[in-house]
């Protein structure tokens, strides 16, 4: 469990959606942009409830581990639909070089020729 810190409140959360709530603050800062997002949070009195923030641009997000005995609460829906947020980091794909000791054959296409029936 982890202990996020906004706006002076504290807030307990999973592992989990804590790391995808610092990812996307990153990566809607450094876009310079700022997002609502709702992530859910256990209280002072182990209850499962919502926490509305808006996050970016000026708007700080600390997260800290947090001694927990209970059973962690299954917050994976919530990491789904941040991690699946349009600006949330994703790897990137990036072009390789053909293995030159590899079988694999050479495509030499060229489009500008007219394809034979």
């Amino acid at each position: 469990m982890r202990c996020v810190t906004y706006a002076g409140e504290t807030m307990m959360t999973t592992d989990d959606v804590a790391a995808s709530l610092i990812a996307l603050t990153a990566a809607v800062a450094k876009e310079g942009q700022a997002e609502a997002v709702s992530i859910p949070i256990v209280t002072a009195a182990k209850k499962v409830a919502q926490a509305e923030l808006v996050i970016g641009v000026g708007n700080d997000v600390l997260s800290a581990p947090l001694e927990w005995d209970d059973e962690e609460p299954d917050f994976t829906a919530a990491v789904q639909e941040l991690r699946t947020h349009r600006l949330f980091p994703r790897a990137h794909l990036r072009a390789v070089e053909p293995d030159p000791g590899g079988d694999d054959e050479l495509i030499d296409w060229d489009f500008d020729q007219p394809t034979q029936a």
